[in-house]
């Protein structure tokens, strides 16, 4: 896989370092996945004015499941103040809505509007397109059994 990193291309940048021990380190694998897709995210995400982040809050606030703020920043790993900044500007495009808690009144729940449902549907297509040239190495049951096995690393039988 070529990934042209801020202009500079990463094809087959080190081969020569496959050897060492660490690319047996989970924590290694997953970061070095993680930072090469989100290049190819954030490029697909360019055209429709998101990052992995923002488009991340967007699929979340379109879920149906009125995530509140804190939620948001929780799932996602997230300073709170980092969630404020993300919704604040998804909330100035007219791609989400802040509302009261449900049982709480005081948390914000965040909801994406028509306009952010429509926008999430074609990002999502750039976003799976960018998910699949980063895997592009791994079959579909290969692919589809990562994520099981991620999934249940994170969640156990939640996911």
């Amino acid at each position: 896989m070529t990934i042209d990193v801020q202009g500079v291309k990463q094809d087959g940048a080190g081969e020569k370092l496959v050897a060492a021990s660490i690319t047996n380190d989970m924590g290694f694998l997953l970061a070095k996945l993680h930072a090469s897709g989100s290049v190819l995210n954030n490029r697909a995400l360019a055209d429709f004015n998101l990052k992995e982040r923002s488009y991340s809050v967007l699929i979340l606030a379109d879920s149906g499941l009125e995530p509140t703020q804190r939620e948001l920043a929780d799932f996602l790993s997230l300073d709170p103040s980092q969630i404020v900044a993300l919704v604040d500007d998804l909330e100035k495009r007219k791609l989400v809505v802040r509302a009261p808690g449900k049982q709480d009144r005081r948390a914000k729940t965040v909801t994406a509007t028509k306009a952010g449902s429509k926008l999430l549907d074609e990002a999502g297509k750039a976003a799976r397109s960018a998910e699949a040239q980063a895997l592009e190495r791994l079959s579909a049951d290969e692919v589809a059994t990562m994520k099981a096995l991620l999934r249940k690393a994170l969640w156990g039988g939640l996911a």
